[in-house]
């Protein structure tokens, strides 16, 4: 029998009987370093202290304490990932029902390790424990990888487990397709989830390839790809949460809602879902559904432990948008008096408080709270995206431009960000200050053409990489400068032919020589171009065979494989 004495376990479950149920199993099978939780709440400070080796959640965790609407077992899941409250190995093991297992599994955002049904045995346990154990001991060499920011050592190393584990190798491909988009390899990422998903239409390996699809902007793709993927899979929630992206950067809002809507009405409990509902719902103009939205954001996220104060900004916005002063203020006051004090909730709280001024006539005042919310921006952490550009949009209406410049320097220079330069010339005309829109067009086209100077002159050197580093700079800056294409095009098949077969730099280029195409099937450039990138592909035929080869074998290793990766097992004992 395994040596389970050295194992820390933490159980959360808000009964008492439960817990010492299970804590009895466990000292039976030599488990003796037990803790309990009785909620969301307090499993999340006692994780916060500690780390445990496995973590047995009771899926029902609302009725602590009698309060119906705390958090569920899947929600404490999600916000324990999102928050990096536990590491990727970490076992976590839900407990429920069969009637809760049947409609979780489908909905679910994030997979737990594994599920037990109850009621369950000790043996049961011990098996599903002992078989966890062997799983994270199979991938912990990789996740040590990542923990030290290896991920291209990772990468390699799932690569050749594909094939010298076959039982694991769709695992294995699911990781390294996901460490290649940290990576933010994309056309790599996108032919890991295609080798996948030639084997075996597998839901989370369709989703990555439609992620990867969104991230290079091909997004009429990534939209057929998820309204497939959603006929097959009509319970697959976070292929709801993509597609609503995909559509909003179509600039199609009001499907965006729709298909949010549906969402919900699957899996009503999504903070990060009603919050997206709230915000393409003001989009839209649908004042009501943006208030209903974020009164639900502002009312579930008081169970979490990770309360984030934009939610009451999001709520005051909306409020003030539909002329509700005083609701607003109802607002502000419950952010003081409810959330920790820090710089973070006074930036939403000058912020707040500067939109109710301004709703009010008082313009001074409203400048006043929005200079003590930029004065401690620099202090905050965790600002989203979205509060920075509402922020910069009241510093506009206001004429504190130079506050405003400094939110759009801070906001495009980061690619995380997912602000564009093109989000701050639309932002600039939607405050109404098109002086300032045409100023920021005319600044970043110079700044563009002196990228391309520079990278012509890198190209002079000898240094090829540069220059294509720089002209993937300016692509970012303008997506759609139709005349960078061909220049970015032709500098990538320069490289190419004179430094070696590169088959990401050739997926990038081939997906330029495709929006070419599309936009001017008579581009007169185009045809040198596709010779250049054939007359490539001759040259370097091993090179590009091998890479077929390789990704030929991967795919191979995953139709192998025996189950998919983070799947549940679905021969619970006690169903």
């Amino acid at each position: 029998m395994a040596d389970y004495s050295n194992l820390t376990v933490l159980i959360i479950d808000p009964n008492q009987g439960m817990r010492a149920s299970i804590h009895n199993m466990l000292t039976q099978v030599s488990i003796t370093k037990v803790d309990q939780a009785v909620s969301a709440g307090t499993a999340i400070r006692a994780l916060g202290i500690k780390n445990y080796d496995v973590i047995l959640c009771e899926y029902d965790l609302g009725s602590a304490g009698g309060n119906e609407a705390g958090q569920d077992g899947q929600q404490l899941l999600e916000d324990l990932r999102l928050h990096r409250v536990i590491s990727q190995w970490a076992i976590f093991i839900m407990l429920t029902s069969e009637g809760v297992y049947s409609k979780v599994v489908s909905a679910a955002e994030l997979l737990p390790t594994d599920y037990i049904l109850k009621p369950f045995t000790v043996d049961v346990l011990s098996q599903r424990i002992g078989r966890a154990l062997e799983r994270r001991a199979t991938f912990l060499p990789v996740y040590q990888m990542i923990g030290q920011g290896k991920a291209r050592e990772a990468i390699a190393a799932c690569l050749a487990a594909e094939a010298a584990q076959p039982r694991y190798a769709t695992d294995y491909a699911r990781l390294r397709a996901e460490l290649l988009m940290s990576l933010d390899r994309m056309p790599e990422a996108e032919q890991a989830y295609i080798g996948i998903v030639a084997s075996k239409p597998l839901g989370w390996a369709q989703l990555g390839q439609a992620r990867c699809a969104f991230a290079l902007k091909r997004y009429p793709d990534a939209q057929a790809q998820l309204e497939a993927l959603l006929a097959a899979n009509p319970k697959l929630m976070a292929a709801y949460d993509l597609l609503a992206q995909v559509l909003r950067a179509q600039r199609k809002d009001d499907s965006a809602k729709q298909v949010l809507e549906d969402a919900i009405a699957i899996s009503p409990h999504m903070v990060s879902r009603l919050r997206n509902l709230g915000e393409v719902s003001l989009a839209v103009g649908d004042i009501d559904s943006a208030e209903k939205a974020f009164k639900q954001v502002v009312a579930k996220a008081k169970y979490s432990e990770f309360r984030d104060p934009a939610d009451h900004v999001n709520l005051v916005r909306t409020l003030v948008k539909k002329g509700d002063g005083s609701g607003a203020s109802a607002v502000i006051r419950d952010m003081e008096r409810s959330l920790r004090s820090g710089p973070g909730t006074e930036v939403c709280r000058a912020y707040s408080a500067a939109m109710v001024q301004e709703l009010n006539g008082n313009t001074d005042k409203a400048a006043a709270e929005l200079a003590k919310a930029m004065a401690v921006l620099s202090e905050a952490t965790g600002m989203s995206s979205n509060l920075k550009l509402g922020l910069a949009h009241s510093c506009l209406a206001n004429r504190m431009d130079e506050q405003a410049s400094v939110l759009f320097k801070e906001l495009t220079a980061d690619p995380g960000s997912g602000v564009t330069d093109a989000d701050v010339v639309s932002l600039c005309q939607q405050a109404g200050r098109e002086d300032m829109a045409e100023q920021y067009d005319k600044n970043l086209d110079s700044e563009v053409d002196s990228m391309v100077r520079q990278a012509a002159i890198k190209s002079r050197e000898g240094d090829l990489r540069g220059a294509v580093d720089v002209l993937q700079q300016a692509l970012r800056r303008r997506p759609e400068h139709t005349g960078l294409w061909t220049v970015a095009a032709t500098a990538m098949l320069r490289q190419i032919m004179d430094q070696g077969w590169d088959a990401t730099l050739a997926i990038q280029c081939t997906g330029l020589l495709r929006r070419i195409r599309d936009d001017n099937p008579a581009n007169p450039l185009l045809p040198g171009l596709i010779a250049q990138y054939t007359a490539i592909r001759q040259k370097y035929a091993p090179a590009v065979a091998a890479s077929a080869a390789a990704a030929t074998a991967a795919a191979a290793a995953a139709a192998a494989a025996q189950s998919p990766a983070g799947a549940p097992a679905a021969t619970a004992e006690g169903r």
